[in-house]
């Protein structure tokens, strides 16, 4: 069985390992130890994670990853890479479907900060895992995108979305369009088709979650 989840966590944690707490990443206003503390609550406080997607929460959530964020740099990243086994997101039933998008996103969150950096060739496996999971975002990240939407990922797939308009077509590698439609549009390699104003309202979207 494949443990794509697991093999992004290794390689991200090395990664933060390697850079330091202080390097940058994607996600404005985060180093690498902000984001060493989010992924540790979203698996080891359910009391503050529920606050990483509903608003009424997000100012507790936010208190919390900043008190997880204070603490020693190797005990955060020592967290990260050994989740405990009784949370809901990285038991051993879960941590496939919910962590392979999760680690696969912040593992280029980190790396597509970083100068130099190249596209990964990613195991076919991987690839086929990421469509899965990116077919199923882009029908819920731009359902209600004024445009008739064709999201594509060639050898994989392709999915319909929007609630029409204007055609785009948006094609790339499944990790690509993960990336995109995860709101990561300005570090995503994408093909955007269609209408100057429509394909320039969807790279400043805000998507994801």
């Amino acid at each position: 069985m494949s443990r794509y989840a697991r093999t992004e966590r290794e390689a991200l944690t090395d990664l933060m390992s390697t850079l330091g707490p202080d390097a940058p990443t994607i996600n404005e206003g985060w180093t690498t130890r902000d984001l060493a503390a989010h992924l540790v609550v979203r698996e080891r406080r359910p009391d503050a994670a529920a606050g990483i997607a509903l608003a009424p929460l997000r100012g507790y959530a936010e208190r919390v990853r900043r008190e997880v964020a204070a603490g020693d740099w190797a005990d955060l990243l020592g967290q990260v890479r050994q989740p405990p086994v009784w949370s809901p997101v990285s038991n051993p039933l879960a941590d496939e479907l919910a962590n392979t998008l999760e680690f696969f996103i912040h593992h280029e969150d980190v790396r597509r900060a970083q100068a130099g950096w190249r596209p990964r060739e990613l195991p076919a496996g991987l690839d086929r895992a990421l469509w899965r999971r990116s077919s199923t975002l882009a029908r819920l990240a731009l359902r209600r995108f004024p445009a008739q939407l064709l999201v594509q990922a060639p050898g994989h797939g392709e999915v319909a979305t929007g609630r029409g308009g204007e055609p785009l077509r948006l094609v790339g590698a499944p990790g690509e369009l993960a990336l995109f439609l995860s709101g990561r549009q300005r570090v995503a390699r994408v093909q955007l088709d269609g209408a100057t104003g429509p394909a320039e309202r969807l790279r400043g979207a805000k998507l994801g979650f």
